[in-house]
Formats: C-alpha cells, sequence, structure tokens
C-alpha cells in the first residue's frame, strides 16, 4: 500500500503539470502577426526620422 501513495506521487505532480501547460498555452497566437506589424512600424519610424533630417553641410566632415 505504502508503494502505492509513493507511486500516486509523480502521477499528481504529472497531472498538475500537464493542466499548468494546457493552462499557459491558451493565450499563444499563432503567426507572427504581432511581430511583423511591429517591425512594419519601425520600419516606418526609421525612414520618417531620416527623411525628416536635414542633411549635413558638405564642409563639415570630421575626419
Amino acid at each position: 500500500m505504502g508503494a502505492l501513495l509513493w507511486l500516486l506521487i509523480p502521477v499528481g505532480a504529472g497531472l498538475v503539470a500537464a493542466l499548468w501547460s494546457s493552462w499557459a498555452l491558451r493565450h499563444r497566437k499563432s503567426g507572427d502577426v504581432a511581430e511583423l506589424a511591429g517591425y512594419a512600424r519601425f520600419r516606418d519610424a526609421m525612414e520618417r526620422e531620416h527623411s525628416a533630417s536635414e542633411p549635413a553641410p558638405a564642409g563639415s566632415d570630421s575626419v
């Protein structure tokens, strides 16, 4: 009987782990939609920054 009680510990831990993993993965989105949208916003912001800045004067080379 004692061996069966010791066997219940890993079985219970496995069930708890299975329940936790299914709960943890329920909010995940499939695909890279959010990442691609963030990259597109970053690229647009960088293009706006470079187009809005004025070019440096021709004689201001610092070597």
